[in-house]
């Protein structure tokens, strides 16, 4: 799209009058902001929904226990091929970016593509449908909550997400260190009594730990999908490169440090649900924390819930903070309207980039159900990251002499990459409806790239009337473009 504002300024340039100072994004991410950052979004409804959906699709408790292993250690070879994405290409984007710069144009634009169409809908609805749940049920119990009261109270926690994104990006960063602590002591009162309840001896629910009469090589990959769905959220602080101070060094350091914390919290608190739980209990628990803490500990079984929603809004929060970078970024290389790579002149917020990913969130939690939504969105997600990982194997080809500050083995990469392409192809199999509807949304955006990044093919018409509705928009929204070059 055409940019309806002024060329940003470089390095050095003064603000233009009238400004305190000028319009960017601030590097203010440091390495325990980084950290908690990645900790933050990705230990959100996951851990809470997820053992549920593993447990099915892997067949027995032993299984589900070597899948959540699996995962962890999957998506720490994932991590450390964004940690050397990261130091490699410097621009805010994540996924979009890299593709961009790897394998081209029309891949990089068809993942900005399904991110804003189902991708971010799916994941900021079941993250926020999981926040809604937690919050009314234990007013219901023993009884369901009411479905249209679980939706209201999850649109207004996005909005609330949507709210603090556009205010303040130094308000969304100690949000969420501050919501990190929280569930990490969530999941430290989860463990603590079923650590405790196995050193009492109650292993009855790990003898036959493998045997099962339901366990499918066709289902495994929507074992994976649900455990690498509460993994999700290790590639978001990639999102945010230009924000992040010493890029170089905190972002390889605080994408380990966290997915090593984060698989071993994940490992222990499936361990401690079953030791308090059996299988089949858990299979039929539709808040699998609150189960566990009315069984384990009644005392504090009302602030479970708590501290559970407090987590997913943590997660919803990274989420939506670094999402908009990605549309940021897009907007910026001309693949997305001008309008969303523009920032508030004040509050030095991507404020339309923000809003933009709202409206689609509220209409899919309105409408979602959340193992669906997990299958739905999962496929075109690591189907993009494993092609976001091959493109690596492609630049360290063609460019070997390319500086590379943080360079992973070249095993880890090539074992993520071919992991991830089997579990998003088998899974076409396992669950070809919602797979499939998530291929053919994303193949949408291939008509959309052609007429709307080669704008040459549209009436002048239109596009006079989408230039003065982004002006009257800007105007209104008051943002302008980046002045000052942050890669």
């Amino acid at each position: 799209m055409e940019g309806i504002d002024a060329e940003p300024a470089g390095h050095g340039q003064k603000a233009s009058p009238g400004k305190t100072e000028a319009v960017h994004l601030k590097r203010s991410i440091g390495l325990l902001s980084a950290t908690s950052f990645i900790i933050g979004t990705v230990v959100g409804s996951g851990i809470f929904i997820a053992p549920k959906g593993v447990l099915k699709n892997s067949g027995s408790v032993g299984l589900s226990l070597v899948v959540w292993t699996l995962c962890g250690v999957l998506s720490l070879f994932g991590a450390l091929c964004y940690a050397e994405l990261g130091t490699t290409f410097k621009k805010s984007g994540g996924h979009y970016m890299y593709l961009l710069e790897t394998l081209g144009p029309l891949p990089a634009f068809l993942r900005i593509w399904a991110e804003f169409i189902f991708i971010r809908p799916a994941v900021a609805s079941y993250v926020s449908l999981a926040f809604g749940r937690y919050v009314v049920e234990p007013f219901f119990t023993p009884c369901s909550a009411p479905d249209a009261l679980v939706k209201l109270v999850s649109i207004l926690g996005v909005t609330f997400v949507v709210a603090v994104n556009s205010w303040s990006v130094t308000l969304a960063s100690r949000t969420q260190v501050a919501l990190t602590f929280v569930k990490m002591f969530a999941l430290v009162l989860i463990i603590g009594p079923g650590i405790m309840a196995l050193a009492q001896g109650r292993t009855e629910n790990f003898q036959g730990a493998f045997i099962s009469d339901s366990a499918t090589l066709t289902n495994l990959p929507l074992a994976f999908y649900s455990g690498l769905y509460a993994f999700g959220g290790w590639f978001y602080l990639n999102f945010v490169t230009e924000e992040v101070i010493n890029p170089t060094r905190n972002i390889p350091l605080a994408i380990i440090i966290s997915m090593v914390l984060v698989t071993i919290f994940y490992v222990l608190v499936n361990v401690a649900y079953y030791a308090i739980m059996s299988a089949d209990e858990l299979l039929m628990s539709e808040a699998v924390a609150v189960t566990f803490a009315d069984r384990a500990i009644p005392s504090l079984a009302s602030v479970v819930p708590i501290l559970v929603s407090v987590s997913c809004l943590g997660a919803l929060n990274g989420g939506f903070f670094g999402t908009s970078r990605m549309m940021f970024a897009g907007a910026r290389e001309s693949h997305w309207p001008t309008l969303f790579s523009m920032i508030h002149i004040r509050r030095q917020t991507p404020m339309p980039a923000v809003l933009l990913l709202y409206p689609l969130s509220v209409i899919t939690i309105a409408r979602g159900e959340i193992f669906q939504l997990i299958n739905f969105s999962s496929f075109s997600r690591w189907f993009f990251i494993a092609l976001a990982t091959l493109g690596l194997l492609v630049h360290r080809y063609r460019y070997p002499q390319h500086p590379r500050p943080f360079k992973v083995p070249l095993a880890v990469v090539a074992t993520f990459t071919l992991v991830c392409m089997f579990i998003v192809g088998l899974s076409l199999y396992s669950d070809p409806w919602n797979t499939g509807r998530s291929c053919a949304l994303t193949l949408t955006g291939v008509p959309v790239y052609y007429l709307t990044v080669h704008r040459q093919r549209l009436p002048a018409r239109f596009l006079r009337a989408f230039e003065f509705c982004s002006r009257q928009l800007q105007i209104l929204l008051e943002v302008a473009r980046q002045e000052v070059q942050t890669y």
